[in-house]
Order: C-alpha cells, then sequence, then structure tokens
C-alpha cells in the first residue's frame, strides 16, 4: 500500500516537472491569449501580387483579425531573389499560427521550409503541378489557397479577334516559372490548332529581359504574356520596347498593363480575399487539408490607351469584346 502511495506521488511529481519543463521552452505559435500570428511570404514586388496582399488582410480584418489589435503580420519580401525567398521562409518557418505565401515560387520555397505549419497560398496557377497540393477539391497536406489559372483559351479567342489579320505571334515569359510554363504551352496549342505561327522567347532572369523583347518584336505581328513575375516586374520596359516597335501584346492581369495593349484575366485583389478567408477558417480550427483550393470569379479586361493609339486600334472595340 505504501509502494503505491509512493509510485502515485512519484508519477504526480514528475508530471508537474514535464509540465514546467515545457512552460520554459518557447512559446507555440498560438500561446499570446487572442492574438494570432501570420508569416506572409511575397515573391516579388509588383502591383498585382501587392494587391492579392492587400485583398488577403481585408479577408482577415473582416474575419475579426485586425492587425495591430489582435493580429500579428511578419510580412517579406524576396524582390524576386532566390536566395533572399530561401533566407525569409525559413525565417518564417514554425513560429506562426499561419502563414501565407504569393506567388508559385514562394509558395514551393515555404512547404519546402515548413510542411507542418498550416498555410495559405495566392497568384498561384497550377498548384497540383508545383507541388504544393494533392487535387483543387481535397489538398490533403499543410496547404490550401486561391488559384490565378487564366482562362487561356479565351484569352487567345481574344487577341485574334482583337488582331485578326496577324499570322505570326510571339510569347514571351520567364521558363522557371511553373505558372507560366503551363499557359504558355497551352496559348501555343491554341494558337497553332488556328493556324497560327508562333515564336517563343524566354528568359531566367530579369536582366535579359529587353533583349529578349526587342528581338521577339521584329519577329511577330501581336505577342501574349502569360501570367509571369518576370514580366509584371518589367512591364515598364516591356511596354516602352512594344510601344516603339509597334506590336501589340496582351497579358493576362492589369499589373501589365503598361506593357500591352490590353489585359484580360484575373482580380488579384479578389484572389488575395479568397486567399483571406481561407486562412481566417483555418484560425477558427478548419484544416487546410480539408478546405478545397478556391478559384478565380471574375475577370476583367483593360485598355492602354496610349498603345491602342500607337497601333491604330480602337480602345472601346476591345472593351465590348470583354463584355
Amino acid at each position: 500500500m505504501g509502494f503505491k502511495r509512493f509510485l502515485v506521488g512519484s508519477v504526480a511529481f514528475l508530471s508537474t516537472v514535464a509540465l514546467a519543463a515545457c512552460s520554459t521552452g518557447e512559446k507555440s505559435a498560438s500561446s499570446d491569449g487572442d492574438n494570432v500570428k501570420v508569416g506572409v511570404i511575397q515573391y516579388a514586388e509588383h502591383e498585382a501580387l501587392s494587391s492579392a496582399r492587400k485583398g488577403f488582410l481585408e479577408a482577415l480584418d473582416k474575419a475579426g483579425y485586425a492587425e495591430g489589435k489582435n493580429l500579428t503580420v511578419d510580412y517579406q519580401n524576396a524582390q524576386g531573389d532566390q536566395a533572399n525567398l530561401q533566407t525569409m521562409v525559413e525565417q518564417l518557418a514554425g513560429k506562426n499560427d499561419v502563414n501565407f505565401a504569393i506567388a508559385t515560387p514562394a509558395a514551393q520555397a515555404l512547404l519546402s521550409a515548413d510542411s507542418e505549419t498550416p498555410s495559405v497560398f495566392t497568384a498561384v496557377t497550377d498548384p497540383i503541378e508545383a507541388g504544393l497540393v494533392d487535387s483543387l477539391k481535397a489538398p490533403g497536406g499543410s496547404m490550401t489557397g486561391s488559384i490565378d489559372a487564366t482562362d487561356v483559351a479565351g484569352q487567345i479567342e481574344m487577341l485574334i479577334k482583337v488582331v485578326p489579320n496577324a499570322k505570326t505571334f510571339g510569347i514571351f515569359y520567364n521558363s522557371s516559372e511553373v505558372n507560366s510554363e503551363v499557359q504558355a504551352k497551352e496559348a501555343k496549342k491554341l494558337l497553332e490548332e488556328k493556324g497560327k505561327k508562333v515564336v517563343i522567347k524566354t528568359v531566367t532572369s530579369t536582366n535579359d529581359v529587353q533583349q529578349a523583347v526587342t528581338s521577339l518584336a521584329g519577329q511577330v505581328e501581336a505577342i501574349y504574356l502569360p501570367t509571369d513575375n518576370t514580366v509584371a516586374s518589367t512591364a515598364s520596359t516591356i511596354g516602352d520596347i512594344l510601344l516603339k516597335a509597334k506590336v501589340p501584346a496582351m497579358g493576362s492581369d492589369e499589373a501589365v498593363l503598361e506593357a500591352t495593349l490590353f489585359t484580360y484575366g484575373v482580380d488579384y485583389h479578389a484572389i488575395g480575399v479568397q486567399a483571406g478567408e481561407l486562412a481566417a477558417r483555418i484560425l477558427k480550427g478548419e484544416k487546410a487539408a480539408d478546405l478545397a483550393v478556391k478559384t478565380p470569379e471574375t475577370a476583367a479586361v483593360a485598355v492602354n490607351e496610349e498603345m491602342a493609339k500607337a497601333v491604330g486600334i480602337d480602345p472601346e472595340m476591345i472593351k465590348k469584346l470583354g463584355k
């Protein structure tokens, strides 16, 4: 009997010691009362991605998580640099209740660095191809999010209507971006099915953009620009080249409007809101693995009036086609 009392007392004592030891360690991300921590990794600085981030934070605020009140945001921007990206995702790993990745390279790097913390992505074209989820309906891992997959068939159809006499089309993108590769391949296939000749130029860094676009502009009558972070980051440079060459281009989001005649594609603020809504559900207890990936609900057309005048195309005609 005395032995039993000693054993029970010893177990209780050891449990108390263990709990005390745990309490002296690093606090978990959700241990600060009602305050939640969200890590944000943005791949590059350009309008589309920043608009998505703004939408994300607005959705969290609407769900009751306000920055400066009960929400702490650790925002990192890799500025399109892979070395920066790797360092930043490692800094976020294991320190937040939810992480948010903006653009495919950021999401891939984040998942590689931290597959345990629930995470949400946006501005990803094909999360299955990128290795982020098992399927759109059932992500199955630590990630879910919203995608910026565009209606490439609809884009190509519209581009051909805008420049009906063009026979040779160019496609320009960064070949190291999975999302761009997916759209470029589909666009090439669709154009060739319609009897068009296709010339493709790719780069792997912003340093090569000017030379590649200048070369492409001299070989084609119109250009298709898929959703691409390098294109978005160098839109001004691309626009100057194409304006001088008087070659119309179509882009996939309004962030690259200055590089194009018109854009037809995703509303990045809206998909950022979708991602924020998913993050809020995770913070309230749901699992990322069970939350279906969101797809774009709206598309928008924008016209570059200066380019329209330079190439002699009526901007109102383009706007009507987009309705």
